[in-house]
C-alpha cells in the first residue's frame, strides 16, 4: 500500500529523479514552455509554482529576506543565471496574480510508446 507516499517516482533512482526534476525546471524557466510527458509535467509543476511564489513574495521583503529567498532557490536549482531570470523577469510579471502561473495543454500520445504528451507553459497576463 502507498498510504502517505507523495511524489512521482518516474521509474528512476533517487539521484536520477532529482537531476531530472532540476533539469526540467531549469529548462521550463529558461524557455517558459516545454513539451514533455504528462507524468513529468505533473511532477515539476508544483515545484515551479513554488519557486515563482518564493521569488514573487521576496520582492516585498527586507534585504536579508531577499538574499535568503535567492539562496533557497539556488539550493533547489543550483544555477545563478536562472535564479536571476526568475527573480528579475518572471516573478514581477505575476505580482498581481495569486497562484496558477502555469498551464498544461494536452497534445495527444507519442508515437513510440503512446505516452501522453503535454505542453507546460507560463500563463500570460
Amino acid at each position: 500500500m502507498r498510504h502517505s507516499v507523495a511524489g512521482y517516482r518516474l521509474g528512476r533512482t533517487k539521484g536520477a529523479r532529482i537531476a531530472l526534476r532540476r533539469n526540467l525546471i531549469k529548462q521550463f524557466l529558461t524557455h517558459e514552455r516545454i513539451k514533455t510527458t504528462k507524468a513529468k509535467a505533473a511532477a515539476i509543476r508544483g515545484d515551479a509554482e513554488r519557486l515563482i511564489t518564493l521569488a514573487k513574495n521576496s520582492a516585498n521583503g527586507t534585504a536579508e529576506q531577499k538574499v535568503h529567498a535567492r539562496r533557497l532557490a539556488v539550493s533547489r536549482l543550483g544555477d545563478n543565471q536562472i535564479i536571476k531570470r526568475l527573480f528579475d523577469e518572471i516573478a514581477p510579471r505575476f505580482a498581481s496574480r495569486n497562484g496558477g502561473y502555469t498551464r498544461v495543454t494536452r497534445l495527444g500520445t507519442r508515437l513510440g510508446d503512446s505516452a501522453e504528451m503535454v505542453v507546460l507553459e507560463l500563463v500570460e497576463e
